[in-house]
């Protein structure tokens, strides 16, 4: 049987009348990397502060590595790492006091921090930066150091909260190898985003939006269920008339606006593309280009958060 790291039933957490995360529910078996995808505002830093045992929810239950949330949140710090968006790095301190300052929070004895001291510092590249302030490091090395720090006791799991908020893409690129270092340990790994490149990298993916759960699988799971059929690329003038139009067919399975273009969902291939033309064409829009093309973790995304819109609106609960 398959041993979990983090089991979520029906979890909810409310701010007020306000529903933050709304009745999810899901679990993560150990040595994942679980991506927990969603826009800002959608209920994934709420969610990841209640597994790890900094807000209590308002119903459902949970559990991590075994603890429940609700009544064993110091078994559950002990036994997990937590880097946020924010770094919680001690910018006047240097890079080895940081790491000295979070293994004295863990408890390590003197042999065993510089033994991971050590292990931090090649990690992540630091060994010449190890008595520079931290205040004075570039956002990407602060990003590596926070990293290291919340592994710096070994931990069971790793949660991440949006860790590559506002750093650039190469350190960004930079950041996924490293994580990739840890899971290879047999670290699970836990992370929030909203960057659709960085969700591919995940073993497995839960979509969330408005608090709910809409899909849960791994990236190409998702693709395969979500976007079945045909799917086309639409260059055409004026791309607002062009989306009611299709959007007006009853053929057409989806429709979204993707920059300057349309992505739409045929049934077949085979007849789709004129189709396309031939709904456009009857509508006065002036047809450019219309090709095939294979959908991408986006397009699920937002194929998804459409059907929810419409399906809260349809409910009046939008």
């Amino acid at each position: 049987m398959e041993e979990l790291a983090v089991t979520v039933s029906n979890l909810t957490r409310k701010f007020g009348d306000f529903v933050a995360v709304d009745n999810v529910s899901f679990s993560v078996p150990r040595g994942e990397i679980f991506g927990f995808l969603g826009p800002n505002g959608a209920g994934k830093s709420t969610t990841i502060r209640m597994l790890c045992g900094i807000i209590e929810p308002t119903a459902g239950a949970g559990a991590v590595a075994g603890y429940d949330i609700r009544t064993q949140s110091e078994q559950i710090k002990a036994r997990i790492g937590y880097m946020s968006q924010k770094f919680s790095l001690y910018e006047d301190l240097t890079v080895a006091e940081n790491i000295e300052f979070y293994a004295g929070v863990y408890g390590l004895s003197p042999a065993r921090f510089r033994e991971r001291k050590e292990w931090i510092l090649r990690m992540a590249d630091l060994r010449e930066r190890e008595n520079r302030l931290t205040g004075e490091l570039a956002m990407g090395w602060k990003q590596r150091l926070a990293l290291g720090c919340a592994v710096v006791h070994e931990p069971e799991i790793l949660f991440l909260d949006e860790p590559t908020a506002g750093v650039d893409p190469v350190s960004r690129r930079n950041f996924w190898e490293l994580i990739y270092d840890v899971a290879g340990r047999g670290v699970t790994v836990f992370v929030t985003t909203h960057y659709m490149d960085e969700a591919e990298h995940c073993d497995r993916l839960a979509l969330i939006y408005s608090g709910k759960l809409i899909a849960i699988g791994s990236s190409a799971e998702l693709k395969a269920r979500f976007t079945a059929g045909a799917l086309l690329e639409v260059a055409a003038q004026p791309v607002m008339q062009a989306l009611e139009a299709l959007r007006a067919d009853p053929r057409v399975r989806d429709v979204a606006v993707f920059g300057r273009n349309l992505h739409v969902v045929m049934p077949e291939l085979a007849e789709a593309a004129a189709q396309v033309r031939e709904m456009l064409s009857g509508a006065g829009v002036s047809v450019i280009a219309v090709e095939p093309i294979v959908p991408s973790l986006e397009d699920v995304f937002v194929a998804l958060v459409e059907q929810a819109d419409r399906a809260a609106a349809a409910s009046g609960t939008g």
